[in-house]
C-alpha cells in the first residue's frame, strides 16, 4: 500500500485501509465503491449520488451553453443591428458551441451520455450539492490559476509560506483547493513528501491534474465586463510553469467529510474555504483538528465574509480566534495584506482584497463533531418514505394555485381576467389575487431572465 493510501479512510463509515481495486476504491467494512476520475479517488459519502449530481450539472451547463447559442441566433434575425453588435454576438454564439466541446473533453470522465431529459426537467428538479457550488462557480480562477494571475498567485504564495516559516511540514493537505495553484506552488516550493489537494469540484481538479502534469488546457475565458468586442470571449491556453514533483495528489471530496484518517496531516492549509463551508465554524473547526497530527499546524488564508444563514454564524477574525481556541488550538497569529482580487487583463472588473492569513498549532484533541448531514437519508438514499412535512404540505397548496395560474395563461387572458377567474373559484378575492398573480407572474419573469448557477 503506498503511503497516499495509508492516510486516505471511507468518507462513509471512517474504516480504513481503502483497497485498491482496477478503477476504483472499496471499503470492506461499508461495502461502498469509489470510483477513480482519470486516476482522482472520488471520495464522498454516497458516490454514486454526488457522482449522478455533478453529471446532471454538467449536463445542464451544456445545454445553457447550447441554449444561449441558440438565442444569439434568434437575435442576429433582428434587423437594423449595429454592426459592431453583430460581430459581438456572432462571436459570442461561435464561442458557446466551441466551449461546449471544450467542457466535454475535460470533464470526459464523467460520462453524460446517458443524459436525454430536457433542460425543463433538469431546471425543476434541482440538486443538491452546496447550491453556492456550481461546476462553474469558481471558473474564472482557472483563468487566473493558470493564465494571467502571476502576481495574485505569488503574492497569495508568499503569504503562506511566510505563515508556515522554517519548518518542513512532511505531509500537507489543502482543503478546498480549487483551480489548485496554491497547492502547487505550495508544494513546489516547500517540497514536504507529499501534498494533497481535496475539493468538491470536478471540473477544477480534472483540469488542475492534467495542467500540473504538463498538459496544455484550452477553455474560453468570458470576462464580467470585457474591455472591447474581441474579448468578450477569448480562448485561452492554460498551463503551468512546470510539471509538478513527485507527491502531489488529488482526491475529488467534500471538507465536511473529509476522507482520511486521524492525525494524518502536519499541515492544513485552507484558502479562502471558512466563510463558505455551509457549516457553523464551531463545528467544522475540530474538524480540522481531528486531520492534523498533534503539535501540527492549521493556516487559514483568504477572507472572513462569512455567509450563513444565522447571524450569530458570521464571526469576524477575534471569533476565530477564540473558536481556534476552543477546539484545540494555541499559538493563534494573524497578519492581513491588501492584494489583487481576479483582476483578468481582459476585464474592466477587478479588486482589491484585504486578505488575512492566520496560523495556529494543535496542543490538543477536539471533542469529535457529529457527522455532518446536508440532507436527510429519505432524500440522499430515497428509500425511506417522504415525511409529509408542514413546509410540504403549504408547498403544496401554493404549487396547486401557481400551476392553477399557469393553466390560465393562454396568450389571451389579462392579469385582471385571471384575477376574476380566482375569485369565481373561490381560490381568493380579486383584490388580493390580482397583486398575488403580478408578483407571481414577476418572479418568474425575471427568474428566467436571470443566469442560473450551474
Amino acid at each position: 500500500m503506498s503511503p497516499f493510501q495509508e492516510l486516505l479512510a471511507c468518507p462513509r463509515c471512517d474504516a480504513k485501509p481503502l483497497i485498491q481495486m482496477t478503477d476504483s476504491l472499496s471499503c470492506k467494512s461499508c461495502k461502498n465503491e469509489f470510483p477513480l476520475l482519470d486516476g482522482i479517488p472520488f471520495l464522498f459519502p454516497e458516490p454514486s449520488s454526488s457522482l449522478g449530481q455533478w453529471r446532471e450539472r454538467l449536463h445542464r451547463v451544456i445545454v445553457q451553453y447550447e441554449r444561449d447559442a441558440e438565442a444569439i441566433q434568434e437575435e442576429l434575425k433582428q434587423p437594423k443591428l449595429l454592426e459592431p453588435t453583430r460581430q459581438r454576438l456572432e462571436h459570442l454564439a461561435k464561442s458557446y458551441t466551441e466551449q461546449v466541446e471544450k467542457l466535454r473533453e475535460v470533464l470526459s470522465p464523467i460520462d453524460i451520455t446517458e443524459m436525454r431529459a430536457n433542460f425543463e426537467t433538469y431546471m425543476a428538479v434541482q440538486t443538491r450539492l452546496p447550491q453556492r457550488q456550481g461546476l462553474t462557480t469558481y471558473y474564472a480562477n482557472m483563468h487566473r490559476d493558470w493564465c494571467w494571475g502571476e502576481e495574485e498567485n505569488q503574492l497569495a504564495a508568499q503569504q503562506v509560506i511566510s505563515a508556515i516559516g522554517d519548518e518542513t511540514p512532511a505531509k500537507i493537505l489543502v482543503l478546498g483547493s480549487g483551480g489548485s495553484r496554491l497547492a502547487y506552488d505550495i508544494h513546489q516550493q516547500c517540497k514536504p513528501e507529499m501534498t494533497v489537494a481535496l475539493d468538491i469540484n470536478p471540473l477544477l481538479l480534472l483540469s488542475a491534474k492534467r495542467i500540473m502534469e504538463g498538459e496544455k488546457v484550452e477553455l474560453f475565458e468570458f470576462p464580467i465586463a470585457a474591455k472591447n468586442i474581441n474579448q468578450q470571449a477569448v480562448l485561452r491556453e492554460l498551463c503551468a510553469p512546470g510539471i509538478v514533483n513527485d507527491g502531489f495528489h488529488f482526491i475529488l471530496g467534500d471538507a465536511l467529510h473529509a476522507p482520511f484518517a486521524p492525525g494524518a496531516f502536519d499541515l492544513v492549509i485552507t484558502p479562502w474555504l471558512l466563510d463558505i463551508i455551509p457549516e457553523d465554524l464551531r463545528s467544522f473547526v475540530p474538524r480540522i483538528n481531528r486531520l492534523l497530527s498533534m503539535g501540527g499546524r492549521w493556516i487559514n488564508f483568504g477572507s472572513l465574509s462569512f455567509v450563513q444563514e444565522k447571524f450569530s454564524a458570521c464571526y469576524n477574525l477575534e471569533e476565530v480566534a477564540l473558536i481556534a481556541s476552543e477546539s484545540g488550538f494555541q499559538q493563534f497569529a494573524s497578519s492581513e495584506v491588501e492584494m489583487p482580487y481576479m483582476q483578468s487583463p481582459l476585464s474592466r472588473h477587478g479588486r482589491v482584497e484585504s486578505v488575512i492569513t492566520t496560523s495556529s498549532r494543535k496542543h490538543k484533541k477536539a471533542a469529535k463533531p457529529k457527522r455532518h448531514t446536508m440532507l436527510p437519508d429519505w432524500i440522499v438514499k430515497g428509500v425511506k418514505p417522504v415525511p409529509l412535512l408542514k413546509l410540504f404540505q403549504t408547498q403544496s397548496m401554493a404549487t396547486r394555485i401557481h400551476a392553477f395560474i399557469m393553466g390560465l395563461v393562454d396568450g389571451n387572458r389579462s392579469v385582471k381576467d385571471m384575477a376574476m377567474i380566482l375569485e369565481q373559484q373561490r381560490l381568493m378575492p380579486k383584490e388580493e389575487a390580482e397583486p398575488a398573480i403580478r408578483s407571481f407572474l414577476t418572479k418568474m419573469y425575471e427568474e428566467n431572465l436571470r443566469p442560473p448557477n450551474f
